[in-house]
């Protein structure tokens, strides 16, 4: 795991743990434990972390690896020894009947097979020749509660605290629907403490936060602090209007309950009605556990509540007994961590980005920081009613999340850190392009927009980049900056494209006086900028200019996209609300340009999978002279404006809709659904009772979940070559 920074008398310097000197050791220790303690009450009784739980966790590690060097450091009262956080003197006590234990974190897989091992060595020890099944589950981010069962009856319940002691917050979880206040059934034990996790649903989280910020208060960092936050309210009324969920996952003290394993007790807690997570399992090996890890970080974000790892239990209760555990954990559980989505940064400047449909995009500045495996300076913010819903203020400490290959995203701010030199975002008035007058495209339409859309530059360089995209003309050799390049060169530069109705007729020789502004370096230092030659190299005296590699390369995939099939010219047209699954749908049902453009908006509508609102988009942008020019130009410079149909092809999936997730051997996404609407059937992105087929490659994820609870027809491959060949038959 990378080291963070030590905290130090000399932040500059920074040593292993094995090599911190004797001098000043103690009075380092005593700097990062009470560092601990101040971010631990933050995030447990404040529910407003400063740091982020990355961050927070590399403390922790440090802390636990100056006293694992030198253990006469450790005291009684160290972070290390303790469980969660303090009672809150806003609520009453209440001691748990068993104690309520942290869990162990291990953040690599290496790190996982060291626990793994030594469990299942310590089972060995203590039961020789036992077998071990591994119940492994979610490990949710929500505040971790304690329900008392008494015959059958919900009579307190209780925040974890110190694990000794909780908060009594009895009033407010009789508020949340999914915990029955009596037990369904018989037979019910005189007495158990079943634990769980109380957690805030994703998708309700930006809405709770706009109202936050909407009534003049501090909006939550993240669902957990939500979570936390509305359930350690003093008026049980305001947590009833919080939207909380819990799943349980474990018992405490329990008197008249048998059961062998938590597995069979996660069956009894269902049969009484408590929610459970529908998504444990019981494995009975390490690869088993290996791939449950794999799938669900594949998968995290398709679930409606946060986790941030996965947790894996010694399912038999005498196996657990044999572990023990220590002061803080139990030995015969741990928690894999994910690799950090958010963390914390500075949110430098506001900016807005104006695209390729003349929306108007703030997008949030930042200290460059390191998430989900890379380092992000900007973030989008969507629009200015975003920016006022999220609370965010610039000059804030940020919350950054980046899911994977997701956009980054600004989360929320830190309130606790603003120091009062923070200032709120203005929307500009005018475009900061062409300087033309922004409003909104309609009345009501919460986006700001340029109107400009013929000669705004930046609408140019994004219709330009976007038409070169995978899902338009795919020419790889015009990316971002020959975008830039070839519609807003440095000065004196002229343009070489003001509409992309040129594009197909550029030459050499247009490209040739193209310079761009570059950073200026001296051993790897920023100097300055300095105008450079896009297209072709810096000449000299005795050696002329001539056109890079790229730029040749750019001309022979012009000549490639010449004869790209009709759907991929629509999306390159950047037509609102038409992309490639629409565009598609339009060139097999007319077949040619001619006849969609002369459609009227009622034929197009009744085209599946297009319906009124693209159908007008169509329409009026049709209407624009402009529009057709581009059009014209492309044809006349031999763009293909009509699919040949092979009318050889078996039209063996006439009526028949295909839905393919995962990885093909045999075919790109793109050429399957050729294939499905070459034979007359609907290529669809999503899966529903509609689906007469699921075609399931490698990895494969939720569509094939929802295939098989849909009961669904699934084919592989092999299957799914068949299918076009023969059809259903």
């Amino acid at each position: 795991m990378p080291r963070k920074q030590e905290p130090t008398a000399n932040p500059g310097v920074e040593l292993p743990a094995d090599q911190v000197p004797a001098e000043g050791l103690k009075e380092e220790y005593a700097v990062l434990a009470e560092e601990v303690r101040r971010h631990r009450f933050a995030y447990y009784n404040e529910n407003a972390p400063v740091v982020s739980d990355a961050e927070f966790d590399e403390l922790f590690r440090r802390l636990e690896q100056l006293e694992a060097l030198h253990p006469e450091l450790v005291s009684n009262d160290s972070p290390t020894q303790e469980v969660g956080g303090d009672v809150s003197s806003a609520f009453a006590p209440v001691e748990h009947l068993q104690r309520m234990y942290s869990l162990e974190d291990v953040f690599s897989l290496d790190e996982l097979d060291v626990w793994i091992k030594r469990a299942a060595a310590g089972i060995e020890g203590q039961r020789p020749g036992s077998s071990i099944s591994w119940l492994t589950e979610l490990k949710i981010d929500g505040l971790a509660v304690s329900l008392l069962y008494r015959n059958g009856d919900l009579v307190r319940a209780a925040t974890r605290g110190d694990g000794t002691t909780g908060e009594d917050i009895t009033h407010n979880v009789l508020t949340i629907a999914s915990i029955p206040q009596k037990l369904a059934g018989g037979d019910h034990p005189a007495e158990v403490e079943v634990r769980g996790e109380v957690f805030f649903p994703t998708k309700e989280f930006a809405r709770l936060n706009e109202t936050m910020v909407e009534a003049g208060k501090a909006p939550f960092a993240n669902p957990r602090n939500a979570a936390a936050g509305s359930l350690r309210q003093k008026d049980p009324a305001l947590t009833a209007q919080r939207p909380l969920d819990m799943f349980v996952h474990g018992i405490g003290a329990r008197e008249g309950l048998i059961a062998e394993s938590q597995s069979e007790t996660y069956g009894l807690l269902k049969q009484w009605g408590l929610p459970v997570s529908p998504y444990f399992k019981v494995l009975e090996n390490y690869q088993a556990v290996l791939e449950f890890i794999e799938h669900h970080g594949d998968h995290r974000h398709d679930l409606f509540h946060e986790i941030d790892g996965i947790v894996v239990k010694v399912d038999s209760f005498a196996l657990q007994r044999s572990l023990g555990h220590t002061s803080r954990v139990p030995r015969w559980a741990v928690a894999f961590k994910y690799p950090p989505e958010e963390v914390n940064t500075k949110l430098l400047d506001i900016r807005v980005n104006v695209g390729r449909t003349g929306r108007v995009t703030p997008y949030g500045i930042m200290d460059p920081v390191k998430v989900a495996g890379s380092t992000v300076e900007m973030a989008t913010l969507h629009n200015q009613e975003v920016v006022k819903a999220k609370g965010v203020l610039i000059g804030d400490t940020v919350v950054l999340r980046k899911a994977g290959d997701v956009i980054p995203e600004i989360v929320g701010p830190v309130v606790s850190l603003r120091d009062g030199s923070e200032r709120e975002f203005v929307m500009p008035s005018r475009c900061p392009s062409c300087n033309t007058a922004l409003a909104p495209a309609k009345e009501g339409d919460v986006d700001i927009r340029c109107p400009n859309a013929r000669s705004c530059p930046s609408q140019l360089r994004e219709r330009v980049f976007h038409l070169a995209g995978r899902g338009g003309f795919d020419i790889e050799a015009l990316g971002w900056e020959a975008a830039i390049a070839l519609t807003q060169p440095a000065e004196p530069t002229p343009p070489p494209l003001t509409s992309e109705a040129e594009l197909f007729n550029l030459t050499p020789e247009d490209l040739a006086g193209v310079r761009i502004m570059r950073d200026k370096k001296s051993k790897g230092v920023v100097t300055g900028q300095e105008l450079v030659p896009y297209f072709y190299n810096k000449g000299t005296e005795k050696k002329p200019s001539e056109p890079t590699a790229n730029t040749r390369k750019l001309f022979t995939e012009l000549e490639k996209a010449r004869s790209q099939p009709l759907w991929r010219v629509l999306v390159a047209l950047s037509i609102r609300h038409v992309g490639p699954t629409a565009s598609r749908a339009l060139a097999g049902a007319f077949g040619s340009m001619e006849r969609i453009r002369s459609a009227t908006q009622e034929e197009l509508a009744n085209v599946d999978g297009v319906g009124p609102t693209i159908g007008l988009a169509l329409v009026e942008w049709f209407a624009e002279d402009w529009h057709r020019d581009i059009v014209d130009a492309w044809a006349a410079a031999g763009v293909r404006m009509a699919d040949e149909i092979d009318e050889s092809m078996p039209r063996t999936l006439e009526g028949l809709t295909v839905v393919v997730t995962g990885s093909l051997e045999g075919y790109s996404r793109d050429e399957a659904k050729e294939a499905i609407i070459q034979r007359g059937g609907k290529a669809a992105g999503s899966v529903s009772k509609k689906t007469d087929y699921v075609v399931a490659g490698e990895n494969a994820g939720t569509k094939l979940e929802k295939a098989e609870a849909l009961g669904l027809t699934v084919l592989d491959e092999e299957g799914f070559t068949r299918l076009l060949a023969e059809g259903p038959e």
